[in-house]
C-alpha cells in the first residue's frame, strides 16, 4: 500500500474550504435576491455546486449560514445602532424587499433547532441590542440594558407586524416616513429630575 503524498493529504481540505466558500456565495446571492423564508438549502446547494447536506456540516443549518453571510458582508465595519441617522431607513427597505431575517424572527418566533435559536439569539443581541445598550450607557440612560430590549422589542414589533396583514395603514406608509415616525417614537427623551428620596415627579395636571 503506498503512502499518501502532502498533497493528497491536503486536497480534502481544499475541496471542504472550496464547498464552504462556494455555498456562502450561493447563499449570499440568493438570500440577496429572494430573501431567508424563500430561499432554499436546496436551491444553495444547487447554484453552489455542492450537496445541500453540506450546509448542515460546514455551518450547522440555514439560519447559521445566513448569519455567516451576514458576518462576512460586515468586514471590518462597525455595526451602528438603530437610532443612528438612516440605520432603520435600511432596514425597513431590506425587510420590505426580502422579508423579515431569522434575526428579527427570532424575538417573536424560537426556532425549531435549539442550535440555530442560540446562534440567531446571539446575533440578535450583537447587532440590534448591544450596539444600543452602548448608546444608551454613553448618553447616561438609566438601566441601559433593559432600555435597549425594549427599543429593540419595539422596532422588531413594527417590522414583522407590517407584513403581517394584520393592519390598515401601517403596509402603506413610505420607509421614509415610517422611519421618521420610528424614530421619533423609539428615541429616548431627557432623564426626568427626581425628587428627594429617589420618587420621580408627579406628571398629573
Amino acid at each position: 500500500m503506498s503512502a499518501t503524498t502532502p498533497a493528497e493529504a491536503g486536497q480534502p481540505r481544499r475541496d471542504s474550504a472550496g464547498s464552504r466558500d462556494r455555498l456562502l456565495k450561493a447563499a449570499s446571492e440568493l438570500f440577496a435576491e429572494h430573501g431567508y423564508d424563500r430561499t432554499t438549502a436546496r436551491a444553495i446547494g444547487k447554484r453552489a455546486g455542492v450537496d445541500p447536506a453540506m450546509i448542515a456540516r460546514y455551518f450547522g443549518g440555514k439560519a447559521q449560514l445566513y448569519i455567516a453571510t451576514l458576518r462576512m458582508g460586515d468586514g471590518s465595519l462597525e455595526i451602528v445602532d438603530l437610532l443612528h441617522p438612516g440605520r432603520i431607513a435600511v432596514i425597513l427597505d431590506l425587510t420590505r424587499r426580502h422579508g423579515p431575517n431569522p434575526i428579527y424572527q427570532v424575538a417573536v418566533r424560537p426556532h425549531e433547532d435549539p442550535a440555530g435559536q442560540l446562534a440567531t439569539r446571539a446575533e440578535l443581541h450583537r447587532r440590534v441590542v448591544e450596539p444600543l445598550r452602548r448608546r444608551l450607557s454613553a448618553e447616561g440612560a438609566d438601566q441601559p440594558e433593559l432600555r435597549a430590549e425594549l427599543i429593540s422589542a419595539a422596532f422588531i414589533g413594527v417590522v414583522l407586524a407590517r407584513g403581517s396583514g394584520a393592519f390598515d395603514h401601517l403596509p402603506d406608509v413610505s420607509d421614509e416616513r415610517l422611519s421618521a415616525l420610528l424614530l421619533e417614537m423609539l428615541t429616548p427623551g431627557p432623564p426626568q429630575p427626581k425628587r428627594a428620596g429617589g420618587q420621580e415627579p408627579d406628571t398629573a395636571d
